[in-house]
């Protein structure tokens, strides 16, 4: 036959009190630790997007990101989920989360391709990018942009490109392509960066590879007088004297008073800071 099990009062006292005081503690947990009360609730669509526009004019993004989140979830076929959807990459963007701005980008380009404001959410996109390479600020930094990851360089590029291509009447594409330029630039200075950093480690074959990518790839670029600079410096290291001559021949006639033939690859002024 089971056994029953003791009851409570032939446990010992203290095991007793500690028992009850544990449940008493629970107890009391539960009005400590009340479910979290959302202010929004009930709160209609047009009510919503007040409240997030008056956030972003504050700059409160993080408060503004919230409340379009809501909208869109509460009220996702309306027309101010399709505004949240086209503002929420900027606020993203604005608080800081480089990662969900892109991605709301992407949705938005996703489910209205068509939209009069699609544009936009390319330039966005592009900026976000740009941006989190540093980009303008590289006018005025003594940062080197050449020296970043030039990932966030390409996928801005690419970005402010499809915007060039799809859209060359937006209002948004003069300025999308002066960025465009500036992050042409950016790359080729930073494939001749390497091939500077590998002269200075004696890899020269490795530096000469690197400057004729960069002369190849960017050809129009300020970066290419340097580049020739590398090869005529990398190819002379190695003895080979041929290739030497030829490239010398072709930097001369091409940038004839260029500075590198007196400084050598020591950098003075940096490009970024004068384009």
């Amino acid at each position: 036959m089971m056994r029953s099990l003791p009851a409570f009062q032939s446990f010992p006292a203290c095991f007793r009190l500690l028992l009850a005081l544990f449940l008493a503690s629970l107890v009391s947990a539960c009005g400590i630790f009340p479910e979290a009360h959302d202010e929004t609730a009930g709160w209609s669509a047009s009510k919503l997007y007040g409240e997030a526009k008056d956030a972003q004019s504050d700059a409160t993004w993080d408060k503004a990101a919230k409340y379009l989140e809501k909208l869109e979830a509460r009220f996702p076929y309306g027309r101010f989920a399709q505004q949240a959807q086209l503002e929420l990459g900027y606020v993203y963007w604005k608080a800081g989360e480089t990662g969900s701005a892109i991605a709301a980008c992407d949705r938005f380009i996703k489910l209205h391709p068509n939209h009069p404001a699609v544009d936009y959410v390319y330039y966005l996109k592009g900026l976000v990018n740009f941006n989190e390479d540093l980009g303008f600020a590289g006018y005025i930094s003594s940062q080197d942009p050449t020296e970043r990851d030039p990932k966030a360089a390409k996928e801005s590029f690419e970005a402010l490109r499809d915007l060039a291509t799809r859209f060359p009447n937006s209002k948004y594409t003069p300025d999308a392509i002066l960025r465009m330029n500036y992050l042409v630039n950016s790359m080729a200075a930073q494939e001749v960066h390497v091939a500077r950093y590998y002269v200075a480690r004696g890899a020269y074959i490795a530096a000469a590879n690197r400057a004729q990518h960069a002369i190849k790839t960017y050809p129009q670029t300020p970066a290419v007088e340097e580049a020739m600079f590398v090869l005529v410096t990398a190819y002379d290291k190695l003895g080979m004297n041929d290739l030497r001559d030829d490239a010398d021949r072709i930097m001369r006639q091409n940038y004839k008073t260029s500075r590198f033939y007196k400084d050598g690859l020591e950098r003075k002024t940096a490009w970024w800071r004068l384009w």
